[in-house]
């Protein structure tokens, strides 16, 4: 296929995506996932894990995930980040959800570090760190967020 129509049919299962038409999304996005593609995956992703369209699939979400993740995009890893976090679709491992969470924050993603955060500040698989959980909150936007 060409770029042109790939980008096209991205659009459109994108756009339906968004329209909550998943079935019809995931049969747009379902074989650019498979073909590698990170917006197409981490989309398939969602599908897969939520039931949206299809019947739920963790080892589908999980892989979609993890294909979006590697190739860099921050929401992708935060959204692995969460599924290794509660042990949704991946086994619990905090270790895991901090790395993915990291990868995120490196980029950016606000969400990420509220979450790491979260974890220091709670002990959440993690120990409790009160200054790294300041130090996140504050890179977050959030310096109040701990008193």
């Amino acid at each position: 296929m060409t770029e042109e129509i790939l980008d096209m049919e991205l659009s459109s299962g994108i756009a339906a995506f968004e329209a909550k038409e998943f079935a019809r999304s995931a049969a747009l996005l379902g074989p650019m996932a498979d073909d590698g593609h990170p917006e197409a995956a981490y989309r398939m992703a969602i599908m897969c894990q939520n039931g949206l369209g299809m019947a739920v699939n963790e080892s589908r979400a999980f892989a979609c995930m993890t294909l979006a993740a590697e190739q860099g995009m921050a929401i992708a890893q935060h959204g692995l980040g969460f599924m290794y976090m509660e042990g949704e679709c991946a086994d619990k491992s905090a270790n895991d959800a901090l790395m993915w969470f990291g990868k995120a924050a490196e980029q950016g993603l606000q969400g990420s570090m509220t979450t790491m955060a979260l974890m220091y500040e709670q002990g959440n698989g993690v120990d409790k760190d009160p200054e790294k959980a300041k130090a996140l909150y504050k890179k977050a936007g959030f310096e109040d967020a701990m008193r």
